[in-house]
């Protein structure tokens, strides 16, 4: 084969592969649309929760190590999502529905779209400069991948449907009907402090972590030979 015609294959190969990386995806099949199977929507959303998880770890342990000498100590206030009821371990959160262990992950990500987008503005504007760049950017970075992995959860869960794996009667329950308004009017006042910082991370770090074990539980009821 001469040069010519291996570069010739070799362009050919390198636009056909594009083609493939940058179809739309959907849920649901449309003409154009590259529809993932439930397996690689489960391992997108458990891979982008896991990531969360660690920045919003690396982040918690960046503000412990500057400003408060004693790990694992909650300030001021309860985690805001504590009205919202989460298994406290695998055993229970096996015991609940897929729809209701769908329900409580949804919840909770829903319940942090606010809060989050509040601690990065706050951070932002902090007066003190107590915060460098790379401090601000995990925080807007955490804000931005609750909102995707949300999005994410939500045309999983589409998908479970239509495969018949969730019953069509499942409802989205809204987090503001589970969390006490006082938490959501707290984080809108826009006056947070290093103590509020570190509190929001250490409850956001605490509930990343149980939507990241939430889904590995969903997956492994639902698709039990892989990775289980």
């Amino acid at each position: 084969m001469s040069y010519i015609s291996f570069a010739v294959l070799t362009l050919v190969y390198m636009e056909l592969s594009m083609r493939v990386v940058t179809a739309p995806i959907c849920a649901y099949g449309q003409a154009g649309c590259h529809a993932p199977s439930l397996a690689d929507l489960f391992e997108r959303v458990i891979q982008q929760s896991s990531r969360m998880h660690g920045i919003s770890s690396d982040l918690h342990s960046e503000l412990e190590q500057y400003f408060f000498p004693r790990k694992n100590v909650l300030g001021k206030h309860k985690c805001h999502t504590y009205g919202i009821l989460t298994p406290d371990d695998k055993e229970n959160a096996q015991r609940l529905g897929r729809e209701q262990l769908t329900d409580v992950i949804l919840s909770l990500l829903a319940a942090w779209s606010d809060p989050l987008s509040q601690l990065h503005r706050s951070m932002s504007q902090d007066q003190n400069q107590n915060f460098n760049d790379h401090s601000y950017s995990k925080a807007l970075e955490i804000s931005d991948m609750v909102h995707e992995l949300r999005e994410g959860v939500a045309i999983m869960a589409e998908k479970m449907k239509l495969l018949g794996v969730l019953g069509n009667t499942m409802g989205y329950i809204s987090p503001e009907s589970l969390v006490p308004s006082s938490a959501f009017t707290f984080y809108k006042q826009g006056e947070l402090n290093s103590v509020d910082h570190h509190d929001l991370l250490y409850c956001f770090r605490r509930d990343s972590n149980k939507v990241k074990n939430y889904l590995q539980i969903l997956k492994c009821t639902i698709l039990p030979g892989l990775d289980c």
